[in-house]
């Protein structure tokens, strides 16, 4: 890739951006958008919306960017809470670590390894990007030093910033503990694995368990019942039956001089009289069977739940397994009553299928990685020939193009990772977004990064009778070439 290809990349991605950015500038302003950017504050101050039309609101403004840069933590914490915060830290500190890294880059690595072999250069627009890397640095050059001494520096001063976001965001929660008031969440354990006993049912079990061994602290508990939508849609079905059962018995055997007083509808016709007596034996029967082997058990003091969630009840790790309850809001309910044993199966296959998903997205990384060599995109595409001869046009194909389709694809990834993370069995939202969010993380360093940076040449360039010394020199050559789809991709990420 040239460098001209590079900065078009950028150009065209930067221009994206003030676009973006003038569009919200513009439809915050619109009282039809309001409601959108704006819902928390008209539903605290109760806002009346002026429907007038006023030119200002289809200009374009800045103000806005400057009252978020004049925005403290504390009115962040005030308007958001922490979560922003902590968004808020990892910006500020991406933001610190590479402006660092661009300006001894700029000044300290780029003259190094430019300048790094006697050749003829031509106009940087022109040069290939490989003249700016460490491929262009002769082997055993005393100019090395350099390249090592601003990567040692980039990775001392990141570990050191790290270590203070994360102090900073440490104490910041400890602030939010302690102003918080108390949830009942905090005295909650949620107890999956409940055997059962033929004699007693579940809520007994629970009830005796606890109260045997955490008495002190014991207060009471819920049983969970069965959830979700198919779940609902059989239990309706077989209440439907049943009940169908029992008034097609009962009919046969009520005596015929007691009859029911019924009024005819007068929208459809049908009877009024709705009102069926069922046993109680029935109905006790049914809801024993909804039961699950779950329960939610609350505590008297904070203390008393934080050591049962964390203390193994049985030898047997299968049963009666606490953990601290989620949050009422942040229950995944269709998830709860599924078999504690069922868990670790799903576990399994949901890390297979990940793995086949990472191993089948191989086949538009490698497609991808060869639009970003010119060359290549000849050979693979020849039908193209007419328009590469274009130099704007083999820019946008070589520098934005790859991005582009890259983006697209990986647009699939976070709703099959949610579905992959749904089925493992979480017991909360919270739960589900962390494994999602993590399974994206490990898809995008193998997929992007690595599996970019080992396929294609640097596979094909290796010799397999090399010492280990002459496979470091060869991966100092060849490896630093194929960065280019990763640099126009983070390149379109920031645009993006």
């Amino acid at each position: 890739m040239k460098i001209s290809a590079l900065m078009t990349s950028a150009g065209i991605n930067i221009g994206i951006c003030v676009l973006l950015w003038s569009l919200y500038s513009v439809l915050r302003k619109q009282p039809a958008f309001v409601r959108v950017y704006f819902g928390r504050r008209i539903a605290e101050e109760n806002r009346l919306l002026r429907e007038a039309f006023i030119l200002e609101r289809f200009v374009p403004s800045t103000g806005w960017i400057v009252k978020a840069l004049q925005c403290t933590e504390e009115d962040l914490l005030a308007a958001a809470g922490l979560d922003a915060i902590a968004f808020n830290r990892i910006l500020v500190f991406s933001i610190r670590i590479f402006s660092l890294a661009a300006i001894l880059c700029l000044f300290g690595i780029l003259p190094v390894h430019y300048f790094g072999r006697k050749t003829h250069h031509l106009e940087i627009p022109s040069e290939q990007l490989h003249m700016f890397t460490v491929q262009n640095v002769e082997v055993q050059s005393r100019w090395l030093w350099v390249h090592s001494l601003v990567l040692y520096i980039i990775s001392g001063v990141a570990c050191f910033l790290l270590h203070i976001e994360y102090k900073h965001i440490a104490r910041l929660r400890l602030l939010h503990l302690k102003r918080t008031t108390l949830n009942p969440g905090q005295f909650t354990v949620l107890v999956r694995g409940i055997p059962k006993t033929a004699n007693e049912s579940c809520s007994s079990d629970v009830d005796d368990f606890f109260t045997k061994y955490h008495a002190s602290s014991y207060l009471f508990h819920q049983v969970v019942y069965k959830a979700g939508k198919v779940q609902k849609i059989m239990t309706g079905a077989k209440k439907a039956c049943g009940k169908l059962d029992h008034s097609t018995s009962t009919d046969t055997t009520l005596d015929q001089s007691r009859k029911a007083i019924t009024y005819p509808c007068c929208v459809c016709g049908a009877s009024s009289n709705s009102f069926q007596l069922l046993p109680t034996d029935e109905v006790a029967k049914n809801i024993d069977n909804e039961e699950c082997a779950a329960a939610f058990v609350f505590f008297k003091t904070r203390y008393g739940a934080l050591l049962a969630s964390q203390a193994l009840q049985t030898s047997n790790p299968t049963k009666w397994v606490t953990d601290l309850a989620p949050e009422p809001d942040d229950v995944y309910w269709s998830n709860i009553w599924l078999p504690y044993k069922q868990l670790w199966i799903r576990r399994i296959a949901t890390l297979l299928g990940s793995l086949v998903f990472s191993v089948l997205f191989l086949l538009p990384v490698t497609f991808i990685q060869g639009l970003s060599q010119l060359d290549q995109v000849h050979r693979k595409l020849p039908f193209l020939n007419g328009l590469l001869k274009q130099p704007y046009i083999s820019q946008i194909i070589t520098g934005y193009l790859p991005s582009v389709i890259l983006l697209l694809f990986l647009y699939t990834v976070s709703p099959i990772m949610i579905l992959f993370s749904t089925l493992e069995g979480p017991t909360s939202h919270s739960e589900r977004k962390r494994s999602a969010c993590s399974k994206v993380l490990y898809f995008f360093i193998w997929n992007v990064f690595f599996v970019n940076l080992a396929s294609g040449a640097v596979i094909s360039q290796l010799n397999s009778s090399s010492t280990t010394k002459d496979i470091a020199v060869q991966l100092a050559g060849v490896i630093p070439g194929q960065v280019s789809p990763n640099l126009s991709f983070m390149l379109f990420i920031e645009g993006q």
